[in-house]
């Protein structure tokens, strides 16, 4: 993880790129609005993902403030994950993100599993 304050960015969309632009994030992040999930559910939903790929976006998910982690003390461990404010701040972008892709995938007629519910 790169220290982002002794950093200067020519443009405020490389830092947002930077933190969210991980192959995985912007699914993470849009799987979490509204919920919170288990590690083993964000494993499912995101099946193309390794367990070590998803382990690393989320701890750089949770190293940015984007997510937080709740582990509780039990046998087999139990971990949470869920948006936090600056998190939640991102949601409306990952909506206008989702529905472009959607608009993408129609417009070159590419299939998608993915059903949109009520967005």
């Amino acid at each position: 993880m790169t220290n982002r304050k002794q950093q200067c960015y020519r443009c405020p969309m490389e830092v947002t790129m930077e933190i969210i632009g991980g192959k995985y994030k912007g699914v993470i992040i849009g799987h979490l609005i509204d919920k919170v999930l288990r590690y083993s559910e964000l494993q499912r939903l995101i099946p193309n993902a390794t367990p070590k790929m998803l382990i690393q976006q989320l701890k750089e998910l949770e190293s940015d403030g984007i997510i937080k982690r709740k582990l509780y003390p039990v046998v087999p461990p139990k971990t949470e994950y869920s948006l936090t404010e600056r998190g939640k701040a991102l949601i409306p972008a990952i909506i206008k993100l989702n529905k472009w892709g959607i608009k993408f995938l129609e417009e070159e007629n590419i299939p998608c599993a993915y059903k949109p519910t009520n967005q």
